[in-house]
């Protein structure tokens, strides 16, 4: 990790990551400031915010209380974890916080008993991620001219990563130009990611199958040595 980025996690991530070490024993959700407002949230937590390892995990909220749906081992960004409003493109970095998962999208036909919104990749599915185009941090068919092939993510040519996959609402309602662009929860590659979230590819499925619409399903990114609240972005 370069200088500046580990100066900038030592001085934000304290100040917007969740506390995760069970010290009151009750459920990561149950000790959260702000898990979306619905029924289902995923968890992505490290050990701390230079790691390029951790847990994902997928909990409901069924009797008043959370429970544990699944895991998997989570893979995140080359350079580890950041504050998403301090995030800046190209720094493979993951983006700490709270946020939507807009719809998912995969090179492969959807997992058996998926309901969420699911885009196939076809031959001319781009995501732009070229600071001057209007198109930024969005799915565009075909890519237009103001986004440049060497800005923008070919997606059918990420036949693993992009097998099955889940869009981060990170910088994507509102996007602030330079702070990135497709960040997902995607199927593991050959090793850490160039910013999002990735799994293998069982556990992808499994969230697919299990993600629901309804159940309004946010992600929550953060580290154990977070001391307060996640923060919404």
């Amino acid at each position: 990790m370069r200088p500046a980025v580990t100066a900038a996690v030592s001085l934000l991530v304290c100040a917007a990551l969740t506390a995760v070490a069970p010290h009151d024993g009750g459920a990561l959700p149950d000790r959260m400031a702000d898990t979306g407002g619905g029924r289902q949230l995923i968890t992505a937590v490290a050990p701390r915010a230079g790691a390029t390892t951790g847990t994902v995990t997928w909990w409901e909220r069924r009797g008043g209380r959370w429970v544990r749906e699944g895991s998997a081992p989570a893979r995140f960004g080359g350079n580890g974890l950041v504050e998403g409003t301090a995030r800046r493109q190209g720094t493979s970095t993951t983006p700490t916080g709270l946020y939507d998962l807009p719809y998912a999208f995969g090179i492969e036909t959807a997992p058996r008993g998926t309901t969420y919104r699911y885009r196939p990749v076809r031959e001319n599915s781009w995501w732009c991620q070229d600071n001057d185009s209007r198109a930024y941090n969005r799915w565009t068919e075909p890519r237009p001219a103001d986004c440049r092939a060497a800005e923008a993510e070919h997606l059918v040519t990420y036949g693993t990563q992009y097998a099955h996959a889940l869009v981060i609402g990170f910088n994507y309602a509102k996007p602030v130009r330079g702070r990135g662009a497709g960040i997902f929860l995607h199927v593991n590659g050959r090793g850490a990611t160039a910013g999002c979230v990735s799994v293998p590819a069982d556990a992808m499925r499994r969230l697919l199958a299990w993600a629901d619409p309804a159940g309004r399903p946010h992600i929550a990114i953060g580290t154990r040595s977070g001391r307060t609240a996640v923060t919404r972005y």
